[in-house]
């Protein structure tokens, strides 16, 4: 193992989430194979020597046949025991420590600029997360615990052998080790190739699959259904390629195992003969010998699947490993003050350098509401992301408090009503649920459905109007604990009457709260008390209420 993989975050992680259990599961999994092996062995000796000890009465009648058969049922039981523990203990240590690198993880998208990311590839992401926790679990259960397993039973039949004779227990020890190791060393390096090709195909036939469904009548109407049910038709044939490439090295390592037990077996069945020949051996030894090795092979012949997944596994690391690096990315402050203020910032898209906004002032007090206006790509949203700290400013100092923001893309869940309003406030009880509803003007509609609160919601919202999905994300702002709204284009989809009506609402509940809202529509900018003017991501202009160029500006937006 390379220094490189030693020093992965995701392996320091898996192995340190819970340390005691996973020693202690692959202990239980070494005892197992060690008993089974000891079984096997000590029954061969026992059938033996009661064979050898019935020949003449004299030996029959001094021979023990108690302490043997208690030691056979012993193990027998142990080995049924350990095997049940092995399995709880490890299946629970893994699952735990893949639980707490998903915490991990899932805290990282939680940082600024990752939601962006996660809108610009989120199938795709999401697919690498699953798959690749899915193969963190196979690192430690089919290669680190049968790789340990495979090295206790080779010193076990080094050791066995060796207390008959210490040159035929090394040379067995050595010559498992170097077979079954050296086995399992070429598969693992040989099947990396197909296993991360694999992987990839696997990602790209279904984000494929999933294009080809969801945009099939634009693909229609382009003409462009045949290329992509080809370029589909391509990617499972690379799949098929890989499948078969794995295949047969599974069958060539199956059959490289079976050779080197016979060749273990042989060599040991010689070496013990010519012991007995040599009466340095007794037979029942020499059947406990021929035994021992008979099983010797088969924990090395357990490391053939953890090998053929050695490729996934290293590439699941190689892609994770990033986001659990990330500890230390830096965060805006989240500030008791429930005024926003931005000092000579300068930002960028997230993963970009190019600055979109050029040395920004900006200090909203609390309870004022201001509008940003300006042409599309001149950098509204761009100030709202860093408001919402969803953005790190490339230059400059931004003091933000908690914020909520309200776009015109309604969020909503495949679940209850209920939960998708506590998303806003998990602690949440059914009256504040109500008067949110009732204050978004929702509740008379939601009374009226036969479930209430826990009428189920389809994938996006399914179940509501557009109307009615935009209300109930009102109702979850009006839950929301902070003292910011930012609104981004918030009834750019509505019709005129409930935009006027969500507007309306808007602005009864957001007394003492601040506004910062993004907007080309003048029913939005009408909410303000100070307008700003955006051009090529700089303030040009700030116009207040009562002014002429406010009223001015405002007459210039597009209206209902």
């Amino acid at each position: 193992m390379n220094t490189t993989l030693i020093s992965n975050p995701v392996l320091r992680q898996l192995l340190l989430a819970q340390p005691g259990k996973l020693i202690g599961g692959a202990l239980l999994a070494a005892l197992t194979a060690v008993s089974g092996m000891a079984l096997l062995g000590l029954s061969g000796w026992f059938i033996t020597a009661t064979s050898i000890a019935g020949l003449h009465a004299s030996t029959a009648i001094l021979f023990d046949v108690f302490g043997p058969s208690a030691g056979i049922r012993l193990l027998a039981i142990g080995r049924t025991g350990s095997r049940y523990a092995e399995r709880l203990v490890t299946h629970d240590a893994t699952f735990a420590a893949l639980a707490s690198i998903r915490v991990q993880l899932f805290r990282g998208w939680s940082r600024p600029e990752a939601a962006s990311r996660l809108l610009r590839q989120p199938a795709k992401l999401l697919f690498r997360l699953t798959a690749d926790i899915d193969a963190l679990e196979s690192l430690y259960l089919r290669l680190l615990v049968p790789a340990f397993t495979a090295l206790c039973a080779a010193l076990l039949a080094g050791v066995a052998l060796g207390v008959m004779q210490w040159q035929l227990g090394l040379g067995l020890a050595a010559w498992l080790l170097a077979a079954g190791g050296g086995i399992s060393w070429s598969v693992a390096r040989r099947a990396r190739r197909p296993a991360i090709l694999r992987s990839r195909a696997i990602e790209k036939l279904r984000s494929g699959a999933i294009d080809l469904v969801a945009g099939q009548t634009d693909l229609v109407m382009a003409g462009r259904i045949d290329a992509q049910c080809a370029a589909l038709a391509r990617i499972d044939r690379s799949l098929a390629q890989a499948d078969f490439a794995l295949l047969r090295l599974e069958t060539a390592a199956g059959a490289a195992y079976g050779v080197a037990g016979s060749a273990t077996l042989a060599g040991v069945l010689l070496a013990v003969a010519a012991l007995v020949q040599q009466q340095a051996l007794s037979v029942p030894a020499a059947a406990l010998a021929l035994l021992i090795a008979l099983t010797a092979v088969e924990p090395f012949a357990g490391l053939r699947r953890g090998a053929l997944e050695a490729g996934r596994m290293l590439l699941a690391m190689r892609r994770l490993a990033p986001r659990l690096e990330q500890q230390d990315v830096a965060t805006l402050p989240l500030d008791a003050a429930p005024g926003l203020r931005l000092e000579r910032v300068s930002a960028a898209h997230a993963g970009s350098h190019v600055a979109i906004l050029h040395d920004v002032s900006l200090h909203i007090a609390a309870g004022e509401r201001v509008a940003l206006i300006g042409p599309s790509g001149a950098g509204k949203s761009t100030l709202l992301a860093l408001a919402a700290r969803e953005l790190v400013p490339l230059s400059g100092k931004v003091s933000a408090p908690r914020a909520c923001l309200f776009t015109q893309k309604t969020e909503l869940f495949q679940d209850s009503l209920r939960d998708n309003l506590r998303l806003a406030d998990p602690a949440a009880s059914d009256a504040q649920l109500w008067a949110a509803l009732q204050a978004a003007g929702l509740d008379d509609e939601v009374r009226a459905l036969a479930g209430g609160l826990d009428t189920m919601l389809g994938e996006g919202g399914l179940g509501l109007s557009g109307g009615q999905a935009r209300r109930l994300a009102l109702a979850r702002l009006f839950l929301h604990e902070s003292t910011l709204w930012l609104l981004d284009e918030a009834t750019e989809a509505l019709n005129a009457g409930t935009a006027s009506d969500v507007l309306q609402r808007l602005r009864a509940r957001c007394e003492g709260r601040s506004l910062l809202i993004a907007t080309h529509l003048r029913r939005e900018a009408a909410l303000a008390d100070r307008l700003l003017r955006i051009r090529d991501g700089r303030i040009v202009e700030e116009l207040r209420r009562g002014t002429d160029g406010f009223e001015a500006a405002l007459a210039g937006l597009r209206g209902d």
